[in-house]
């Protein structure tokens, strides 16, 4: 009985470790091949009673942006480098913005450079206090910025992108724990029949 009870506890922490850590500025995918077309996905959460109401991303060295997804009550302005580059997005809530229980998902789509390494996603979240939260730190800070690591070039940029974004649509890391710990439990609960019965 009692391994029972450390298993469900030990579920029931990493569901709990799940949504703290869901509850960081994220941009998907995690993952991206060198010179491929992908679309992003930044992720944000609100994290306290007022809404947010503002969200800016940096875009990284090694990725082109050129493309935004309309989102409704949520307008988006850009900001270009001398080159023409996007250099920045800001998305501006329309309406009253993400309350505290709410996230909000905002997409781009663009091309991940030959030599890219990496893209680290800096990200500054306004809240309608006037608190900006700087979501820029390094990957063990309280406040880190999202990474994004890339591999090695794939045959097809092109395919490659279709196949990630199929892939990795309506993957969240919070869903995957849930369905894990909800296995579990079922386990769980079958072993304490079986006992019941054999009793």
């Amino acid at each position: 009985m009692k391994k029972l009870a450390a298993i469900v506890l030990t579920l029931m922490l990493a569901i709990s470790f799940a949504g703290i850590a869901s509850a960081h500025v994220t941009v998907q995918p995690k993952e991206a091949p060198a010179n491929s077309y992908q679309v992003f996905t930044v992720r944000v959460p609100t994290e306290k009673e007022a809404a947010t109401t503002q969200v800016k991303v940096v875009i990284p060295q090694g990725v082109s942006v050129s493309r935004f997804e309309p989102k409704f009550d949520w307008s988006y302005e850009v900001e270009k480098g001398a080159d023409g580059a996007i250099v920045s997005v800001t998305w501006k809530a329309t309406g009253a913005g993400l309350s505290g229980t709410e996230f909000g998902d905002f997409r781009m789509s663009g091309k991940v450079a030959e030599d890219a390494k990496e893209l680290v996603w800096k990200a500054y979240q306004t809240y309608a206090d006037g608190e900006v939260v700087e979501w820029t730190g390094a990957p063990d800070a309280d406040k880190p910025a999202s990474v994004t690591t890339v591999t090695a070039a794939a045959g097809d940029a092109h395919g490659a992108a279709a196949a990630d974004d199929e892939s990795n649509e309506g993957r969240d890391p919070l869903t995957f724990s849930l369905a894990v710990a909800a296995m579990g439990l079922s386990v769980v609960a079958f072993a304490m029949s079986l006992r019941k019965r054999r009793s």
